[in-house]
């Protein structure tokens, strides 16, 4: 990737756009989010699968930036539940909230009340990325990363957001929010999504 690129991280997730802004600072691009464009408004994100919704927004906030624009859509996805909560991981419990750690909270908290009476061996669960880079015309690179893991009974950790303090890692023996942000994109879905991609870019120039 080549240096004095800008991308805008089609993300209010203040952890999300750290997350990917520190896997791209080696990289010398200059990455902005979506909290810098407060007049946009939000694009939909209908998709049935994350890649839908990942290339909806990547398209979106292109054409309406007329930037670069690097979309992230990406969830949990549990066995036990048919693979729930899947696409509707960031609102699983519904909870009409600007407060993104409250929201994180009731997501978690919904979960392990579905899984009170699931044991342990049959709690496999899969975190699942899709990135989408678009400019103002087109796609140029479409991307997944998934990170295997089991869901346990308590939150353990206080790193990380979202589903982390309940996604253990049986390879490392501890959850995401135990390990350190760059334990994390080590082996994280969306680090190995970005990994993907900037491969794909590098070889396309």
């Amino acid at each position: 990737m080549t240096t004095d690129m800008e991308i805008v991280i089609a993300t209010t997730n203040k952890g999300k756009l750290a997350e990917l802004r520190s896997m791209l600072t080696p990289r010398e691009v200059t990455v902005r989010g979506l909290d810098e464009f407060a007049d946009v408004p939000p694009a939909p994100e209908d998709g049935a699968t994350f890649a839908d919704n990942a290339r909806q927004k990547a398209r979106y906030y292109s054409q309406a930036l007329n930037h670069w624009v690097l979309a992230d859509d990406s969830g949990l996805q549990v066995a036990a539940l048919q693979e729930a909560p899947g696409v509707y991981s960031a609102r699983f419990a519904s909870l009409d909230s600007t407060d993104r750690a409250e929201q994180d909270h009731a997501n978690n908290q919904k979960l392990l009340c579905l899984l009170v009476n699931v044991p342990p061996e049959n709690r496999q669960a899969r975190f699942c990325c899709c990135l989408c880079l678009h400019n103002p015309h087109e796609v140029i690179v479409e991307v997944q990363g998934r990170l295997e893991g089991i869901i346990l009974d308590q939150p353990q950790g206080s790193n990380g957001f979202g589903y982390d303090p309940i996604f253990y890692v049986p390879e490392k023996q501890k959850t995401v929010a135990q390990m350190t942000p760059k334990e994390k994109n080590e082996i994280s879905h969306r680090g190995k999504a970005l990994r993907k991609l900037l491969q794909q870019w590098n070889n396309m120039w």
